[in-house]
């Protein structure tokens, strides 16, 4: 622990941002994870029920049950199901349009993660400029003197070079952990957008002659 406390003060006061940096990134990529577990987003159980329902023209108990999964999936099933009396390409608008705006939500954070992960090296570089400067200063100073020190010159590029060093350790598991995050995002969108279409197609079928073009119309 000692060891660990005299580390983080040779850096110097860039440390704290870099530390602090890393709280924010772990609490993000913990609180991703448990907001983008598949469960909250598309539980299990909601689009064959829904579908099920449709299939069986009970429009009510299916809104009801988009209603009562208060997740992203039931929030795009329950506006193609209001929008069901419309054409097949107005259903599909509202649905992209909620997808969208479902999908920004999930996206939340992901995007501050991974500025934090940018940030980290730059600050650790910045660390160890300022660290170099005050290094030489003292050298400049101990030159006029007659009485340069190797010793303390390399000691000093030795406490200058750790703030890069940190900010790359935190950068390089935050950087990873921002593009799993934003896979696993694209996972969740496109799964949502298949059973989305699922839904359509029951909705307003390909081919039906209320969403088809006119006769005489190119194809």
């Amino acid at each position: 622990m000692n060891q660990t406390i005299e580390f983080l003060t040779a850096g110097g006061p860039v440390m704290i941002p870099i530390a602090l940096g890393s709280v924010i990134a772990l609490t993000i990529f913990l609180e991703r994870m448990w907001a983008l577990r598949k469960e909250r987003i598309i539980p299990d159980d909601l689009v064959p029920r829904v579908l099920k329902l449709v299939a069986d023209n009970e429009f009510g108990k299916a809104r009801d049950a988009c209603l009562a999964s208060n997740s992203p999936m039931g929030r795009i099933l329950q506006t193609a199901l209001e929008a069901r009396n419309a054409s097949r390409e107005q259903i599909k608008a509202a649905v992209e349009e909620k997808g969208v705006l479902e999908t920004a939500r999930m996206e939340k954070f992901i995007e501050a993660l991974g500025t934090t992960a940018s940030l980290e090296p730059l600050l650790g570089l910045l660390g160890t400029v300022t660290g170099m400067i005050g290094v030489f200063k003292k050298v400049v100073a101990s030159a006029a003197t007659g009485a340069v020190d190797p010793s303390q010159l390399a000691n000093g590029i030795w406490q200058a070079l750790i703030t890069t060093a940190a900010g790359l350790s935190v950068a390089i598991p935050a950087y990873v952990a921002y593009r799993y995050l934003v896979s696993k995002n694209l996972r969740r969108a496109l799964e949502m957008e298949e059973a989305a279409g699922s839904l359509l197609d029951l909705l307003a079928p390909v081919g039906n002659p209320e969403t088809a073009p006119p006769k005489g119309a190119a194809s």
